[in-house]
């Protein structure tokens, strides 16, 4: 597979996947999934564990290889690159845990996601940006403070905070609200909804709280057996029509 991009014509679209599969091994995963985010957008991916929603970000991050199929960036077949090669063409990842780097400290691990910023045609300061200390207030309180130390919340604040500093278009989120308290999730949704609308970043988020993809979120797709089974505008449809559907 090649690593020179064929671009295609997608007016207005960010991300565009094309029937795309992914697998570990001979275990398939993903089967023809396929949409589309323009800039700005937000969506939320929905469904019980284990029906691919994990596998799906991490087969747009370039973490997995996409076993059919096409992904495109910009409308460039971004398939075959890597995944630091995708951080650096505007995809930022916070993943499931947080994975901070326990013994940085907050404002080293903040530093750590400005290496996305390599990318042809950058020409802004290599330095994390202010709307980061000012989305999370908290970081800069604890900018010191080693990342191993921090509660749940202040670690997830901080894997979004690092996530973009590297300036990205899109943003992934992996369950960003499992285990944080009420308090930290709304102050979670308001710096995403600032990062929405203020820097034109779109989000797609793997979230398993309905009541925060629905308040968050414009669209929705709902995943059984690594197949995308609805989807729809989260104005248009009660959560609670979708709720059976999650836990088939």
């Amino acid at each position: 597979m090649s690593l020179e991009p064929t671009s295609i014509e997608f007016p207005n679209q960010l991300l565009n996947l094309r029937s795309v599969s992914a697998a570990y091994g001979k275990g398939q995963v993903l089967w023809d999934v396929a949409f589309d985010l323009g800039p700005g957008d937000s969506a939320t991916v929905l469904g019980r564990n284990g029906v691919g929603k994990t596998t799906l970000l991490k087969t747009i991050m370039g973490q997995l290889p996409v076993a059919g199929g096409h992904l495109y960036w910009h409308g460039d077949d971004v398939t075959a690159m890597k995944a630091h090669q995708r951080s650096r063409a505007g995809i930022g990842f916070v993943p499931q845990g947080r994975h901070v780097f326990p013994h940085l400290t907050v404002r080293e691990n903040l530093e750590v996601g400005l290496a996305a910023l390599s990318r042809k045609g950058f020409t802004g300061p290599k330095k994390v940006p202010d709307m980061v200390f000012e989305l999370f207030p908290k970081l800069t309180e604890i900018a010191d403070r080693k990342a191993g130390v921090l509660s749940g919340g202040e670690q997830q604040q901080l894997a979004i905070g690092r996530a973009l500093a590297g300036q990205p278009e899109l943003l992934l989120l992996d369950e960003p609200t499992e285990g944080i308290q009420p308090n930290i999730v709304q102050q979670i949704e308001d710096a995403l909804m600032r990062v929405r609308t203020e820097l034109g970043v779109a989000i797609l988020i793997v979230e398993q709280n309905l009541d925060f993809a629905w308040s968050f979120a414009d669209r929705f797709f709902v995943m059984q057996r690594g197949r995308i089974v609805k989807e729809g505008r989260t104005a248009d449809t009660p959560a609670d029509d979708v709720a059976t559907l999650i836990h088939v």
